[in-house]
């Protein structure tokens, strides 16, 4: 076993994984409720870039917090399906494979 080696594409696999988490910060999600009264865009990193609430929302505070509630929700899920999505992939393609630990990658 190569430990030297393994050690180095470990490192490699790293910064493929920082770099990804960097890309992932430019990748927007869009989310809207189900009539467009509200939208959100967020990144595949689940940081909010935007919120958009129609004016018709305003005048009821519960309606408003439902549908953001909702909408986040959906949003966020979305994005951190993206995000394990993307992660998953560059870990699984360069991880040097270490006894016993196949099952981690299945």
């Amino acid at each position: 076993m190569d430990l030297m080696g393994m050690m180095g594409k470990l490192k490699a696999t790293q910064q493929r994984i920082e770099d990804t988490k960097k890309r992932l910060d430019t990748v927007l999600i869009d989310e809207q409720s189900s009539d467009g009264l509200l939208k959100v865009t967020l990144t595949a990193n689940r940081s909010i870039k935007s919120i958009s609430i129609d004016d018709s929302l305003l005048a009821d505070k519960d309606q408003l917090e439902d549908y953001l509630i909702l909408t986040l929700n959906k949003a966020i899920e979305k994005a951190t399906n993206v995000n394990q999505a993307e992660l998953d992939a560059v870990a699984k393609v360069d991880m040097p494979m270490i006894p016993g630990m196949e099952d981690m990658f299945k």
